[in-house]
């Protein structure tokens, strides 16, 4: 019997749908059902590897955790990893297929549509319940035409959709009756319930525009969700909250510039985390705060983000930072900034040809087009820390700098790189303050002597079983039990 497929699609951008999704499938597991997630094209640079070697979004690996399942490539077949403005690299099942344009990109719809129904046909036969997101809002009239992503996909299954809109950000019930108003009558006839996310205060109060909205569409709210506070889950792609939390516990000082093609930024979700480290994220014309420790983040557009990086006056500040005895790190494609230059023959983060670096680490590096994808564990060269991340780079570095390696990797490989006097290092690994060892590693490294420890990984399974208690108190799981078909 093939499995049962429920939708979430949002009335905006961050309506809510990794997170519900997300609750949903540690809901459904909780009730024993075999579940998988789903998400047919997904535009992000916060990405995940998988097992296999393959790249996808970081929340569908997320949403594999709440299934208590490993990420495999079927679960997010199409990612989109913008590198301009009109721009992406386009990854089909784990695998980058090259740079397109949105206009190039259109004309190719049919062969990512083909790999969305594959995937999809794979895991109905192998699970008991999808549980699929969709992107962006389905009242994108000017992408209506192909769509892979949402009312499209879903009447390609033929599968019940749950509509939610954000109620915090204001005009939930105009998000909500709008994008119904502006589906066709099919669509408009799969949404199943209608979820309003994030609401403060008693649900009571919500009540007469709830009956209202019930009403004036004829369909059932299923779900008001509260806002959740806290919550320990790695974001699709939005770096959300930028501003200082420094408090009394503060003892040690972050500094992360947001670089304008800035990926996987859920590599500072640790540091974010942590009661005595104040992270701060440096935007565009604004100064960057004394600090113990400046990090220069990936990016998917490394030599440009580099030329961002000088007009913005960072060599600078990073100068003066580590003559004043800063710490400085480097996560991919910040190593490859802080080399002597960067290599691009083939154009593959833009037009071909070289860059100077930043000049702190004797290394160069040469972009190519195979790209490195794996997991990896291994020890700190210095220290002896245990230390597991994982790679995603077009990048080979070269340079003296390396015989001081940051990591020494199981498979045999070294990674990274360590200054002289260990002021500066560089690695290749996301992920890497994700690991409880290495983190307290990093951060004693730092400056923050006998941190208070904390695990990451098991912040997250915690808030992915606040959200299906949130689920079991707040939406109407009658209704999901039927659309999931899980037994009563």
């Amino acid at each position: 019997m093939k499995a049962k497929v429920l939708m979430v699609q949002g009335c905006t951008s961050d309506a809510g749908k990794s997170t519900l999704v997300a609750a949903l499938a540690r809901w459904a597991r909780r009730q024993g059902v075999r579940v998988a997630p789903f998400k047919p094209q997904n535009m992000a640079l916060n990405s995940a590897v998988t097992i296999s070697g393959g790249e996808i979004g970081r929340a569908q690996a997320v949403q594999a955790q709440a299934c208590g399942i490993p990420a495999e490539t079927d679960f997010n077949p199409v990612l989109l990893k913008p590198n301009s403005d009109q721009g992406s690299q386009v990854i089909i099942h784990g695998e980058a297929v090259g740079n397109m344009s949105a206009v190039e990109y259109h004309d190719y719809k049919r062969v990512a549509r083909a790999a969305v129904l594959a995937s999809h046909d794979r895991l109905v036969q192998r699970f008991e319940a999808v549980l699929v997101e969709g992107a962006g809002s389905p009242a994108e009239i000017n992408l209506r035409q192909n769509d892979i992503a949402n009312m499209g996909f879903a009447e390609a299954v033929d599968c019940p959709v749950l509509l939610v809109a954000d109620i915090d950000r204001g005009g939930v019930f105009a998000h909500l009756v709008g994008t119904l108003a502006l589906l066709s009558a099919s669509e408009r006839e799969r949404v199943a319930g209608l979820v309003i996310n994030r609401f403060r205060g008693d649900p009571a109060l919500l009540q007469p525009g709830i009956d209202w909205l019930q009403r004036e569409t004829g369909k059932p709210v299923v779900g008001v969700l509260p806002y959740l506070h806290d919550l320990q889950l790695e974001a699709e792609d939005s770096l959300g909250r930028t501003a200082s939390r420094a408090s009394a516990t503060t003892r040690l000082t972050v500094v992360v510039p947001v670089l304008p093609r800035v990926s996987n930024h859920t590599d500072f979700d640790a540091l974010r985390a942590h009661p005595e480290v104040d992270v701060v994220f440096v935007g565009a014309g604004q100064t960057p705060p004394p600090c113990d420790l400046i990090i220069l983040p990936g990016s998917k557009s490394t030599r440009s983000d580099l030329d961002w990086l000088r007009q913005q006056g960072w060599p600078e500040v990073i100068r003066r930072h580590l003559r004043y005895g800063g710490k400085l790190l480097g996560i991919c494609g910040g190593l490859q900034m802080l080399g002597r230059a960067i290599h691009d023959p083939a154009g593959l983060e833009g037009p071909p040809g070289s860059s100077e670096g930043l000049g702190w680490l004797a290394l160069e590096t040469t972009l190519e087009p195979a790209k490195i994808l794996c997991q990896v564990e291994g020890r700190f060269q210095r220290g002896g820390a245990e230390l597991r991340g994982y790679e995603i780079h077009c990048g080979r570095s070269t340079g003296g700098a390396l015989e001081h390696p940051f990591g020494l990797l199981d498979d045999g490989r070294h990674d990274g790189a360590c200054s002289d006097d260990d002021q500066i290092r560089a690695t290749y690994l996301h992920g890497v303050f994700d690991h409880p060892p290495a983190l307290a590693a990093l951060l004693q490294w730092a400056g923050l002597v006998q941190a208070q420890p904390l695990d990451l990984p098991a912040l997250r399974e915690a808030s992915l079983e606040r959200l299906a208690d949130m689920v079991e108190a707040a939406m109407d799981t009658a209704q999901l039990r039927s659309l999931l078909g899980v037994p009563a």
